[in-house]
C-alpha cells in the first residue's frame, strides 16, 4: 500500500512541477523579449513533456528501461484512445472543422520511424540522433510556416495574437513569481520522477507484473492526465482543433524527443513483446484518426464509446 501511495504522490508532484516549469519558462521568455511564437513551438512543447522525459531518464538510471519505453508507447496509445475518447462522451469533438493533415502525416511518419528503429533491438545514441534529427525537421517546418503566416497576416495580427493559445502567458508576471515557478519545477520534476519510478518498480515486483506493463498502464495514464484535462476543456469549449492538435503534437514529441534525449543517458533495450504487440497497437490507434483528419468526421459519443472501449480491452489484455 505504501508503494501505491508514494507512486501517486510522485505522479502528483510530477504534474504540478511540470505545470510550474512551463509557467515559469514561458513568462521568463516573454519578459526578456522572446517572441510568443518561439515560446509556443519550443518551451511549451518541452515543458509539457518534462514529466515523461524525467521518468525516462530516471528509469534508465534505475536500470528499469521497460518503464521508459512503456511510458512512451503507452502514453501515445492512451492519448488517442482515452484522451480523445473520454471527452467525446461529454461533448462531440467537431474535428470536421480542423485541418490537421500535415501534422498528422508527420505523426504517422514519426510512428513508423520509431517502430523501424525499435526492430534494431535497442535504442542507442545512433537511433536517438535519428529521432532528434527528425524532431528538428518538424520544429523547423512548424516555425517556418508559423513565421510565414505571421508575415502574411501583418503587424496587426502579430499584436492581436501574440499570446493566443498560451494560457500560461502573463506578460506582467513579476520576476520573483517567475523564479518561484522555475525553482518548484526544477526541484519537483526529478523528485517526482524518482518517487514514481522507484515505487512503480516495487509494485511490479510485488505483484509479478513486468516493469514494461507498469510503464504501459499506470505511468502512461498518469502522464497523459495533462493532455486529458486539456482535451476535456477543449471539447466543452468547442475547440476541436486544440484537442486534436494537442494529441498529435504530444504523440510526435513523445516518440522523437523523449526517447531521443533519453538515449543520451543510456541504452534502451526493446522488450520482444513490444515488437509483437504494443507497437502495433500504438500504430493501429494512430490510424484510427484517419476518418477525423482526412474525411472530416466528428468524434461523436459513439466514437467516444468505441475508443474508450478499445483502450479498456487493451489494458485488460496486458494485465491478464
Amino acid at each position: 500500500m505504501t508503494a501505491w501511495l508514494l507512486s501517486g504522490l510522485g505522479l502528483l508532484i510530477l504534474l504540478l512541477a511540470g505545470d510550474a516549469l512551463v509557467r515559469g519558462a514561458v513568462n521568463l521568455s516573454l519578459r526578456i523579449g522572446v517572441p510568443a511564437l518561439i515560446v509556443s513551438l519550443t518551451i511549451v512543447a518541452f515543458g509539457t513533456s518534462a514529466p515523461e522525459l524525467l521518468i525516462a531518464i530516471s528509469a534508465i538510471k534505475e536500470n528499469a528501461p521497460g518503464i521508459a519505453l512503456g511510458n512512451v508507447v503507452g502514453s501515445n496509445t492512451a492519448n488517442i484512445l482515452l484522451v480523445l475518447g473520454l471527452p467525446a462522451l461529454l461533448a462531440t469533438l467537431h474535428t470536421s472543422e480542423c485541418d490537421s493533415r500535415k501534422n498528422y502525416v508527420f505523426m504517422l511518419l514519426a510512428t513508423v520511424l520509431f517502430i523501424g528503429l525499435a526492430f534494431c533491438g535497442v535504442f542507442n545514441l545512433f537511433s536517438g540522433a535519428i529521432l532528434l534529427a527528425a524532431l528538428s525537421f518538424v520544429l523547423w517546418t512548424a516555425f517556418r510556416e508559423a513565421h510565414a503566416h505571421r508575415k502574411a497576416c501583418g503587424k496587426a495580427c502579430a499584436e492581436d495574437d501574440d499570446f493566443d493559445g498560451l494560457e500560461e502567458a502573463d506578460p506582467d508576471m513579476p520576476y520573483w513569481k517567475i523564479s518561484v515557478y522555475l525553482v518548484l519545477g526544477l526541484i519537483g520534476l526529478p523528485m517526482g520522477a524518482h518517487l514514481l519510478v522507484d515505487n512503480a518498480t516495487i509494485i511490479a515486483r510485488t505483484y509479478g507484473v513486468s516493469e514494461t506493463v507498469i510503464g504501459l498502464t499506470l505511468i502512461a495514464v498518469g502522464t497523459s492526465l495533462p493532455e486529458l484535462a486539456t482535451t476535456v476543456m477543449a471539447a466543452l469549449r468547442r475547440q476541436a482543433d486544440v484537442a486534436l492538435g494537442n494529441v498529435i503534437g504530444s504523440n510526435m514529441f513523445n516518440l522523437l524527443a523523449i526517447v531521443g534525449i533519453a538515449t543520451l543517458f543510456g541504452r534502451i533495450p526493446v522488450d520482444p513483446e513490444f515488437l509483437r504487440f504494443d507497437l502495433w497497437v500504438m500504430l493501429g490507434a494512430s490510424l484510427l484518426l484517419v476518418p477525423f483528419v482526412f474525411f472530416k468526421r466528428d468524434i461523436t459519443r459513439g466514437w467516444g464509446i468505441l475508443l474508450t472501449s478499445l483502450y479498456a480491452v487493451y489494458v485488460i489484455s496486458l494485465l491478464v
